[in-house]
């Protein structure tokens, strides 16, 4: 793989394990990240985890070894840990950033390359451009530098019980169910659970680098079984985090799942009305009506940006934020810490339900009580690449007057191509900056609707390059 192949998409770079996710190809990336780093903070030092995938540790340890040999101080997390906990070592240091060995929500054949700020937020397109430009076509050659090795993930633990209401969570004495996927959330999730008092079981939790062939990521059909155990077991309430731990699922106590976009909804609430909190609401073009509804509602400001919680990132460090999130699950709170955290929200959600007496399925419905329902799905359209190259020539000349019957009021084109719809409806045509596909997004007043969407939105996409 030529330097030139190596480009940082909307969360870092990842590739196929042994494919072109191999220590060589590792070890350039490390290289040209020591050097932007070196180059604007000579000595600094900077903090490198890994999530629960094959060999990340022992990637994450070549990593390390090729920053230190740029002068730089590198502490290496002792074991696995979730990416928040990464961003929170950084923040909480006087590290000047990290890295984070993981692909997040991508099958479990994947691994990737996070750059890390030093309050933990991603590193922005500038940075990334410049790592780009640094890379040799050859590893390095120097000889690997000392690196200190040192739990990270303990004081973050430590941390994340202070930031909810302990004595409300063990009042309720409530009974939930951690599912981490085989990610990187397992044990930590539950460990942070049980110390608020909470009677835990968790499920997916033991190692298992093939995730026991689950997709990581916190949504049907991966999250089923959760959803299943919850309602059969007498749960209140299940909680799924994805392979990195940054994003959150949840399900009711009937097994309903609880998808992100109604957890953003009800966390935005939460922090307003039950923890007088304040300040403007930043969401991704994906992410749901439901979000600007209940802001609006509260007075709230809300700012739209493209795919991408980096994106979110460059809002909340102009100031006045309240919390950012995406309709992937990823959800931040600046006040905690400038990254999305899924183990913070479910913790949020926790004391959510302790505070007010109520299961998640009586806060959704309180929600819509006050906003009026919305559906919402999406779909992964796994394409050939010639396929998806003639969706992404033809998308700009996409303009349908109607869509599954229902007039086009409005062509958005800032991330993908998005259609405004009567009744709030909307269908967003995407194609992925992480991976080979295009995704199709839907959300309308019924379910009904959003399938007829959803069905329309594949055929656009097949039939763009037709």
């Amino acid at each position: 793989m030529a330097s030139s192949d190596i480009k940082f998409g909307t969360d870092g770079w990842r590739a196929v394990i042994a494919d072109d996710f191999t220590y060589d190809n590792v070890r350039r990336i490390a290289d040209a990240t020591g050097k932007v780093f070196a180059e604007d903070h000579p000595g600094g030092q900077l903090v490198v985890g890994y999530d629960t995938r094959f060999e990340a540790g022992s990637f994450a340890a070549a990593v390390a070894g090729v920053l230190a040999s740029h002068g730089l101080k590198v502490r290496l997390a002792d074991r696995y840990l979730p990416t928040p906990a990464l961003s929170w070592a950084a923040d909480r240091s006087d590290a000047v950033g990290g890295v984070m060995l993981t692909a997040s929500h991508n099958p479990h054949q994947w691994l990737g390359f996070k750059i890390k700020t030093a309050d933990g937020g991603s590193a922005p397109p500038a940075v990334t451009a410049r790592v780009e430009s640094a890379m040799s076509k050859t590893p390095p050659r120097a000889k690997p530098g000392d690196f200190e090795t040192m739990d990270l993930v303990g004081p973050y633990l430590d941390d994340l019980v202070e930031f909810v209401d302990g004595a409300a969570i063990r009042a309720a004495r409530l009974k939930v169910l951690a599912d981490p996927l085989y990610g990187a959330g397992q044990h930590y999730l539950a460990a942070a659970l049980h110390h608020l008092g909470a009677e835990v079981v968790e499920v997916h939790g033991e190692p298992n680098p093939g995730f026991g062939g689950l997709h990581p990521e916190p949504i049907p059909p991966h999250v089923d079984a959760m959803c299943e155990i919850v309602a059969q077991e007498g749960f209140d309430a299940g909680f799924a985090t994805d392979g990195d731990a940054d994003r959150i699922g949840a399900a009711d106590r009937k097994g309903t799942f609880v998808n992100p976009q109604r957890i953003f909804a009800l966390v935005v609430r939460h922090l307003v009305e039950d923890r007088k909190m304040s300040g403007a609401v930043v969401k991704t073009v994906s992410t749901s009506v439901l979000v600007d509804r209940i802001a609006n509602r509260l007075g709230l400001e809300v700012r739209t940006t493209p795919v991408g919680f980096k994106l979110i990132y460059e809002e909340m460090l102009k100031g006045g934020v309240l919390i950012g999130g995406e309709e992937s699950g990823g959800i931040g709170i600046p006040v905690h810490l400038m990254e999305r955290d899924g183990l913070a929200m479910a913790l949020l959600l926790t004391e959510m339900m302790a505070k007010q007496n109520k299961g998640l399925g009586e806060l959704v419905e309180d929600l819509f009580a006050a906003t009026g329902p919305m559906e919402y799905s999406r779909v992964d359209l796994r394409l050939e690449h010639a396929v998806k190259d003639a969706f992404v020539a033809a998308e700009p000349k996409l303009k349908p007057e109607e869509i599954a019957g229902l007039e086009v009021r409005e062509i958005s084109r800032v991330d993908g191509v998005k259609f405004f719809l009567p009744d709030d409806a909307w269908l967003l045509l995407r194609a992925s900056g992480t991976e080979p596909l295009v995704r199709v997004y839907a959300e309308a007043p019924t379910m009904g609707v959003v399938d007829e969407l959803l069905a329309a939105g594949r055929e656009l996409v097949v039939g763009a390059g037709a």
